[in-house]
């Protein structure tokens, strides 16, 4: 089916890739359930879903949408979010087990998000299946650790699907995920290696393997801009650059210069200036940090390891008391860039879930004694709960739960 005129060139240049798909059929299942349930139970994608779950399911729920993710070959492994939306994509057969790969369903957002490497928005009239021009599309390709594509995040809907927030949203979505993915193949890898390693290797090994090729330290937590240090020296870092590195660094797979402007400008067009500011940042970076690298297509730094992944890796390790003692603060508290947000909100989460699964005295009074467990009415009451009944610290508890309900 030729391309239609005045369709952008992306979508225009997916349509004659995918001239040998019957634009009337539907897409095949590819996967059986005893599959779909490996996949979903181990793996990166296995990690990554219970991050998606959590981060995105509310809202594209509130939204009337759907969120799927899929394999690294384009199947979709599982798919949630509002009743009807869902019914509407079975439909169209965007179920679990379907293959939406864009040389066997055609243009759309997950396929050919994958085809591409990078975050895709696809309108309605722009899909290339007769069965999907109903819907529009948004979706960016999920990494592991080393960089190789593991799968795809999609938000399927009406027109809200394709609103400005919705890519950044699920940049920042995969970055977390992502950040998730790297830490429990980390955990998996020093797992394996104490088996073989003699006692008085380990530690060291650990945490060398930990922290990787990283020759610096960035500070995120807790400061409107971060600082970076090398050995005995440090540099404040401007606020874009804070942003930039912070954006990448909880990114293992790196971003496409347009979807890291999305995250740090909250605006694709904004790739000028962004290449601008990296030209500056690796300037800085050579000055400082000489052992650091901020590579380009897609933009990957290396070399540089910061302080929300140590915390993080000691609430994985469940030291929940090491982990909120080296919580500064959120992660740049005054940047309102959509990538730090999204990064802020992820890290936060992760503690506050922490703390309330574990449900422990010492753990909920330590994070209780932070900005945002202090303001977090569930966990105060948490806290509440595991007092004793004559703790002085109740009636201050009561009156700061009541403060809270009444905003």
């Amino acid at each position: 089916m030729p391309a239609p005129a005045g369709l952008r060139p992306l979508v225009a240049e997916s349509w004659r890739r995918s001239a040998r798909v019957d634009p009337d059929g539907l897409p095949t299942l590819a996967l059986d359930d005893a599959q779909l349930d490996a996949i979903r139970g181990q793996g990166p994608i296995g990690t990554a879903l219970p991050v998606v779950r959590r981060l995105l399911l509310d809202d594209v729920r509130a939204a009337e949408c759907v969120v799927a993710l899929t394999d690294a070959t384009g199947c979709i492994v599982w798919v949630d979010g509002a009743r009807a939306a869902r019914r509407a994509a079975e439909d169209m057969g965007f179920t679990a087990g379907a293959d939406w790969a864009e040389e066997h369903a055609g243009t759309s957002a997950p396929g050919t998000a994958l085809r591409l490497g990078r975050g895709v928005q696809i309108r309605s009239e722009e899909h290339y299946a007769t069965a999907v021009k109903a819907f529009s599309c948004t979706a960016v390709p999920l990494h592991a650790a080393d960089g190789s594509v593991v799968g795809a995040l999609d938000i399927t809907g009406d027109d809200r699907a394709v609103e400005r927030h919705t890519l950044p949203l699920l940049t920042a979505t995969a970055a977390a995920a992502e950040a998730e993915i790297a830490l429990t193949a980390l955990r998996n890898a020093t797992r394996a290696t104490s088996t073989t390693v003699p006692r008085a290797d380990r530690a060291d090994r650990a945490d060398r393997g930990r922290r990787g090729a990283a020759s610096a330290e960035l500070t995120l937590l807790g400061s409107d801009t971060a600082t970076l240090r090398t050995g005995d020296r440090a540099v404040r870092l401007s606020e874009r650059h804070s942003e930039v590195l912070a954006v990448l660094a909880s990114t293992p797979g790196g971003l496409a210069a347009a979807d890291l402007a999305v995250a740090v400008y909250g605006d694709r067009r904004a790739v000028p200036t962004l290449r601008a500011e990296v030209v500056r940042l690796r300037r800085v970076l050579a000055d400082h940090a000489p052992g650091a690298h901020l590579s380009s297509r897609p933009y990957r730094l290396t070399g540089i390891r910061t302080d929300v992944e140590t915390v993080l890796s000691a609430l994985d390790r469940g030291a929940r008391l090491q982990a909120v003692d080296g919580y500064a603060g959120p992660v740049l508290p005054g940047s309102a860039s959509p990538g730090v947000d999204d990064l802020r909100d992820a890290v936060r989460s992760r503690f506050r879930e922490s703390v309330l699964t574990d449900g422990g005295i010492d753990a909920l009074q330590a994070w209780s004694r932070t900005a945002d467990g202090a303001a977090d009415p569930q966990v105060l009451r948490a806290l509440l709960g595991v007092l004793p009944r004559r703790s002085p610290r109740r009636a201050g508890l009561v009156a700061a739960i009541e403060a809270l309900d009444r905003r």
